[in-house]
């Protein structure tokens, strides 16, 4: 049943009907138990998996990602890149969905995203549109861009949004080595960004000035493995 499962999980999402896929899943945890369907997510491509997780937030759940493991969901994590998204959007809201739902130890999923190739690039992902932000936090324990001081850490209550706060504070306050792998990352993309703005804003100023390019920060994408192809 399970080899059955995967193969039909497998032609629904190439025939482009995620929620058919997402729809016999869930159908047999409903007839045989949730260990079922860990045990069909385990058996599954990472891209496979990646494709039904993406579809899915904290406001429209889905019971795959109430069950995904850690290192499944680890393994479908760093193949999000594969789809092209910029505006990081599905991204975030999987991770918000899996991460920080009400049962879920956020701590090992981090463990699991940061032990795997591509991981911290995939977190740079996730974090990119909050650099600034991010960066300040790294600098002075808080997310007021107002204070410019080192203050008092805040508490993880104080970052409890479900979402790049928290993430924040527990990559600095609980996985540090992680930490400090993306933060580099995170204030490259910020210079360059800011570079290019104020290249903006000297064009606009001056349409006669002539701009210098600056490169866009590089996307390194993770290589996939023989059996892995391209999500899309």
């Amino acid at each position: 049943m399970t080899n059955a499962l995967v193969v039909k999980a497998a032609s629904l999402i190439r025939a482009g009907d995620i929620a058919g896929a997402e729809f016999a899943l869930v159908s047999l945890a409903e007839s045989h138990g949730d260990q079922a369907l860990v045990a069909v997510l385990e058996e599954m491509p990472p891209k496979d998996l990646l494709a039904v997780i993406r579809e899915f937030d904290s406001s429209h759940e889905s019971v795959v990602n109430l069950l995904v493991t850690p290192e499944q969901f680890a393994r479908a994590f760093v193949m999000e890149r594969l789809y092209g998204d910029h505006t990081h959007t599905h991204l975030r809201g999987m991770v918000n969905a899996v991460l920080f739902r009400e049962d879920a130890n956020a701590g090992e999923f981090l463990e699991a995203i940061g032990e795997i190739d591509g991981g911290c690039e995939a977190l740079v992902d996730y974090l990119s549109d909050r650099d600034e932000m991010v960066v300040h936090f790294a600098n002075y324990d808080t997310f007021n861009h107002l204070h410019t001081e080192e203050s008092d850490a805040i508490e993880k209550s104080e970052a409890s949004d479900h979402d790049w706060k928290e993430m924040t504070w527990l990559l600095k306050n609980d996985h540090p080595d992680m930490f400090e792998q993306i933060l580099p990352q995170l204030k490259t993309r910020l210079k360059k960004r800011l570079q290019a703005e104020a290249e903006l804003e000297a064009q606009e100023a001056d349409p006669t000035a002539i701009p210098t390019r600056v490169a866009a920060p590089a996307a390194s994408k993770p290589a996939p493995g023989p059996s892995e192809e391209s999500a899309l």
